[in-house]
């Protein structure tokens, strides 16, 4: 099978969805009190950092950022590994309890690591609500779970994987497609 790789978002068009997340967080929240960022890792935090930056900028407020791994919670992962269970030390230490949480991740697909997030999450205390914010909602669902605030809307095909690149992990910021193709012959 040959790959055909496209960039979907750059550098640029990235900092402009995340700008118009944190500013839809801010009008849906009617400021960022008693809210909480929430990534998950890997990418998710990074995500989540970007963004309580932006509102630090835009309303001058501190946005407080945990970071949440849900590796034990997966369902659909074969061999887990014992990890870390939900949040980092530091993390750890904050209080989720009767708090507005907005949950970041890169890529929506199906739906399974949000859902592993928010039983992580449950385990840690008892938020007030759970808002889901990702840069790339690609479809595909296969759990009833729709996200607050998106990024970019890019319908694919299961031949096609969404690859989010961020400077923080990969030294570059876009967003790319890549397609499977078949060879003829």
């Amino acid at each position: 099978m040959e790959q055909h790789e496209h960039v979907l978002m750059d550098g640029t068009g990235m900092r402009r969805a995340l700008t118009r997340i944190a500013h839809e967080i801010l009008e849906k929240n009617k400021g960022f009190e008693n809210c909480m960022l929430i990534g998950i890792r890997t990418r998710g935090i990074y995500l989540a950092n970007r963004i309580a930056e932006l509102i630090l900028d835009i309303e001058n407020v501190p946005a407080p950022v945990g970071e949440i791994d849900v590796t034990r919670y997966r369902d659909d992962l074969s061999g887990k590994q014992e990890q870390n269970l939900g949040l980092s030390d530091e993390s750890a230490a904050m209080d989720i309890h009767n708090k507005k949480l907005i949950l970041f991740d890169d890529v929506l697909y199906t739906g399974r690591t949000v859902r592993a997030a928010m039983d992580a999450l449950m385990d840690l205390g008892r938020p007030q609500m759970i808002q889901l914010a990702v840069l790339v909602d690609r479809g595909h669902r296969e759990l009833p779970i729709r996200p607050d605030f998106v990024g970019k809307n890019i319908p694919t095909s299961r031949l096609e994987t969404i690859e989010v690149l961020l400077n923080e992990v990969d030294g570059v910021d876009q967003v790319m497609i890549t397609q499977q193709r078949r060879q003829n012959g």
